[in-house]
């Protein structure tokens, strides 16, 4: 059974996703952790959960979502997941640092690259890898389907979509896979955004302006 723990970092106001079991295991997903204290808070909540963080994961890579990758590999010793697809925007994410005035060290190292179908397991439980291009052009979500819930990172929004007006942005590709990855899932599914409050899939097929 998987426990949720969120954190909103950054001027940029980023959600961060910490996934733990009941086995102190746990997987951390898009750190947008920018400041040292932001890092600190990060830590903090492991150490003193007594957490052993197995996985590093990515929904895209925006700077925003992946200001704390660096840190987060290299203090837990782990090796980035990601869309093959995001990586030219992952290369390009500190030159975009530095146009908004946030300067950061990016991730170095290895690579896992994810696809549509993939199951990331952390234990007995499941996360079902989503392709959704649209906001950028290798976006991916992790589904869990035992558990209802999909962190869908700046795909869909509580009211709102992701922005397409970013390089690699397409605005009819993102409504597609909207419309055909995500609200296909049960109408209870809780959807964790990258930006703002969670939401589920009946609410935004019902109340969403973007896809009415």
């Amino acid at each position: 059974m998987l426990k949720l723990k969120s954190f909103v970092f950054s001027p940029i106001q980023e959600n961060t996703y910490l996934l733990y079991n009941e086995f102190n295991d746990c997987l951390i997903i898009d750190p947008g952790c920018y400041f040292s204290e932001e890092k600190d808070e990060l830590k903090g909540f492991i150490t003193q959960s007594n957490l052993l963080p197995r996985m590093l994961l990515n929904t895209h890579c925006h700077l925003d979502h992946v200001f704390g990758n660096k840190f987060v590999a290299e203090t837990w010793a782990l090796t980035l997941q990601l869309h093959e697809k995001e990586k030219k925007l992952l290369d390009y994410a500190p030159t975009s640092g530095l146009m908004y005035n946030m300067p950061f060290d990016n991730y170095a190292g290895d690579y896992i690259y994810l696809k549509e179908g993939d199951v990331v397991k952390l234990g007995e439980d499941e996360l079902t890898v989503i392709e959704a291009p649209g906001h950028s052009p290798g976006h991916i979500c992790f589904y869990c389907a035992k558990q209802n819930f999909i962190i869908s990172g700046d795909v869909l929004f509580n009211r709102s979509i992701g922005r397409t007006d970013l390089p690699g942005g397409n605005h009819e590709t993102l409504l597609k896979n909207i419309r055909e990855k995500l609200f296909v899932l049960p109408d209870e599914t809780v959807v964790y955004s990258g930006h703002g409050p969670e939401t589920t899939i009946g609410e935004e097929k019902k109340y969403n302006p973007f896809l009415n």
